[in-house]
């Protein structure tokens, strides 16, 4: 998913808010609550309804993070209600997470392939990447037929591409075709 810069300027004010308080787990927890329960098909139908009015809006996401110990997610809520922005929340909640397993010394893997890896596959692709980086990960996986064979792998702006297809476009391209 491709994160926009206005959820990663939100996400990073909330991440720098909850790790000054020594909330992280607190802010990812209740973030990701309220994201889930605001992508319902309900909630989005009301939150996005022009003939509700945003007092209406403002009271449903007040009931919706109710406790004092969630006042920095509420008014992260409702600042984006404001704003117009809270279909942004689950990029929002997307980059926390990164910011908080960054904190921690995780990188993130999205590792692409052919077909889809075994358990005992993708231990030995996250002991390798692991190797190179020097970092714990957390690994994503998809599967794209179309890169024939072969491992795509993303970290941050890091990206090694080990797929057939490519392999085969730069055989091309040096055989001057």
């Amino acid at each position: 998913m491709s994160v926009g810069g206005a959820a990663k300027r939100y996400a990073q004010a909330a991440f720098d808010v909850a790790k000054e308080h020594g909330r992280l787990d607190e802010w990812e927890r209740d973030l990701n609550r309220l994201s889930a329960t605001l992508g319902n098909p309900e909630s989005e139908e009301f939150f996005e309804h022009p003939a509700v009015s945003v007092e209406d809006k403002q009271t449903a996401l007040r009931s919706l993070v109710p406790s004092e110990q969630q006042q920095g997610v509420r008014n992260l809520a409702l600042m984006l209600l404001e704003r117009d922005r809270l279909q942004q929340l689950p990029q929002i909640v997307e980059v926390f997470h990164s910011l908080v397993l960054e904190d921690r010394g995780v990188a993130i893997a999205d590792v692409t392939t052919a077909i889809e890896l075994e358990p005992a596959e993708l231990e030995l692709v996250r002991t390798k990447i692991q190797q190179m980086v020097g970092k714990e990960l957390e690994i994503t996986t998809h599967v794209d037929p179309e890169i024939i064979g072969g491992i795509v792998v993303r970290i941050g702006d890091m990206l090694l591409d080990g797929s057939v297809v490519t392999q085969l476009k730069q055989l091309r391209k040096r055989m001057g075709r």
